[in-house]
C-alpha cells in the first residue's frame, strides 16, 4: 500500500553543540511535524546532527514518533531517519521501526520517502504493509 500527502514542520529547537572539534560539531535538534493526506496527525522528531566545515557535507540520524490516522486506522509508530549530504549528493532513508506501531496500526511495516519542492513544500510517500 502507498500513502501520500504533505507535512508542515515547526519548532526547530537546536541545542548548543555537545561536541565541537576541528570544525566538526555534533548537536541535538528537536522539531514537530503535522501530517496531511493519507496520514493525518502529528509527530516529534529528535535529531542528532554532525556538521562539517564543508557547507554541503553533514549527516543526521533521528527518531520520530508519529501519532494519528493512517488510511482510517488510528495509532502511533516510530520511524528512524538516516540522512547524508556529501557535497551536494544527498541520501535519505526513513524506515518504520519494526513492532513500534500501536492501536489499529499494530504490525505496520514500511519505508517513507520525503521530498522538498522548490517552493519549500514537504511531501511524503509511505510504502507500507498492514495486517
Amino acid at each position: 500500500m502507498t500513502a501520500k500527502g504533505t507535512f508542515d514542520t515547526a519548532g526547530w529547537d537546536a541545542k548548543p553543540p555537545f561536541d565541537e572539534r576541528d570544525g566538526i560539531t555534533l548537536g541535538l535538534v528537536s522539531m514537530t511535524k503535522t501530517f496531511h493526506g493519507d496520514l493525518t496527525g502529528t509527530s516529534v522528531v529528535n535529531l542528532m546532527v554532525a556538521s562539517t566545515p564543508v557547507e554541503d557535507s553533514r549527516v543526521y540520524v533521528a527518531l520520530e514518533r508519529i501519532e494519528g490516522t493512517l488510511e482510517g486506522r488510528k495509532g502511533s509508530f516510530v520511524v528512524a531517519h538516516h540522512a547524508v549530504s556529501d557535497r551536494g549528493w544527498q541520501s535519505l532513508t526513513v524506515t518504520v521501526v519494526p513492532d513500534s506501531a500501536t492501536g489499529d496500526l499494530t504490525g505496520l511495516r514500511g519505508h517513507m520517502t520525503i521530498t522538498i519542492a522548490a517552493d519549500g513544500t514537504h511531501s511524503y510517500t509511505l510504502d507500507h504493509t498492514l495486517p
